[in-house]
């Protein structure tokens, strides 16, 4: 079963999101940006989930981590959650 690693920002909206991958593709921190704005427990962490299985996380936010490139910042990804940015850090 395939597995991944990703890091995340999690927020309520998508204005919001925006800002924050403009920030980051200007060089803005990513693990700093979780920690102030991401309204997942994850943010204290940096946004980082650790590793988890395809089929553990909702539909769209699996899309990206076992579809798109590696390392690179993808999104807003909308789920029932909210909207993330997400960062694939590994895959197996």
């Amino acid at each position: 079963m395939a597995s991944a690693c990703a890091h995340h920002i999690l927020v309520k909206d998508k204005a919001l999101a925006e800002k924050l991958k403009q920030q980051l593709s200007k060089g803005a921190d990513f693990a700093k940006l979780a920690k102030k704005h991401s309204i997942c427990p994850s943010g204290k962490k940096g946004g980082d989930l650790g590793e988890f299985r395809k089929g553990q996380m909702v539909k769209p936010f699996d899309n990206v981590v076992f579809k798109k490139a590696l390392y690179e910042v993808h999104g807003p990804v909308k789920t029932k959650f909210g909207f993330h940015l997400i960062k694939t850090v590994y895959r197996t």
